[in-house]
């Protein structure tokens, strides 16, 4: 499956990219953004693409290989994008995050990360045979209940976080919960889904277990820390997020580089897809972009 970036120019634009900058995608996934910026500037642009799904990085390198780039691969979470640039010497220019998952991702990788697959439950950008790591399965089936509450109703902002919470509990009381497709209709049976265009249900557990278990506001707030830490001077951060707690983050870095006079908002609002996108890639609709250029 081939995945479609979100906001494609527009992000381009926005990062602004000159001749012999170093550009840092610190989400690469199936190098989508990378792969435009190398096809404009060839080898007059350095590209550092951060992935931390070796499937993401095979990917890309075939993708790349077909074109003249300059680009390093690096397989590691763009949380330690501070300490990948200082050993290789690097400063950026221009870094983009997109945070949003990759079609490769939710259809093919076998993880659990979609609702609409019957696959186990992992969630793992990570795969779990590389590394001692937690999972969803793990969450499931052996948090305690009023963590589960915790993290179902301030990473997924879910309204019945106790009733769901209590239904897991429960059911992995005399079964456990091992597959997305066995969650999913667990929390459907909680929240008497009737299917049709309504978003389902298990959309807002499935988002909170997936962030729990990647740490994925932690990992961005030290991503973004770590960007601005080794930006130069007049360089841009440039962030594609899908979803409001991801959006709150970007945005109160934001404003505190800017209050302190290190930075400047580019975007006083948002940059959203436009209807044409968002017809032909409903992921689109979720997306909000946002520019920050350092000052200091």
């Amino acid at each position: 499956m081939t995945h479609t970036p979100v906001l494609l120019q527009e992000s381009i634009r926005g990062l602004d990219i000159h001749e012999g900058d170093v550009f840092v995608d610190a989400t690469l996934g199936n190098g989508g953004h990378s792969l435009a910026i190398a096809e404009s500037f060839g080898k007059r642009v350095l590209i550092v693409g951060i992935d931390r799904d070796s499937d993401a990085i095979k990917r890309s390198k075939e993708r790349f290989s077909k074109i003249e780039a300059n680009i390093i691969f690096v397989e590691n979470s763009f949380c330690n994008i501070a300490q990948i640039l200082e050993e290789k010497g690097l400063r950026a220019n221009k870094v983009l995050f997109d945070l949003g998952m990759s079609s490769n991702q939710l259809e093919e990788s076998g993880r659990g990360f979609s609702f609409r697959r019957d696959e186990p439950l992992l969630m793992t950008f990570e795969k779990p045979s590389e590394k001692e790591i937690l999972t969803a399965y793990e969450i499931v089936n052996y948090w305690k209940e009023d963590e589960i509450i915790k993290i179902l109703y301030e990473y997924g902002e879910e309204s019945r976080a106790k009733k769901i919470a209590k239904a897991i509990v429960e059911r992995r009381k005399w079964k456990k919960i091992e597959t997305s497709g066995e969650l999913k209709e667990l929390v459907e049976g909680v929240v008497a889904y009737k299917g049709g265009k309504k978003i389902n249900p298990a959309t807002k557990t499935f988002q909170a277990i997936r962030i729990a278990v990647n740490d994925e506001l932690r990992v961005l707030n030290e991503g973004l820390e770590g960007a601005f830490g080794r930006l130069v001077n007049k360089g841009r951060i440039v962030v594609i997020s899908f979803h409001s707690l991801e959006d709150r983050i970007v945005k109160n870095f934001y404003k505190e580089k800017a209050k302190n006079e290190m930075a400047t908002i580019i975007t006083k609002k948002p940059i959203i897809a436009s209807r044409e996108e968002t017809e032909e890639n409903p992921r689109a609709r979720s997306a909000k972009m946002r520019i920050l250029e350092k000052t200091k």
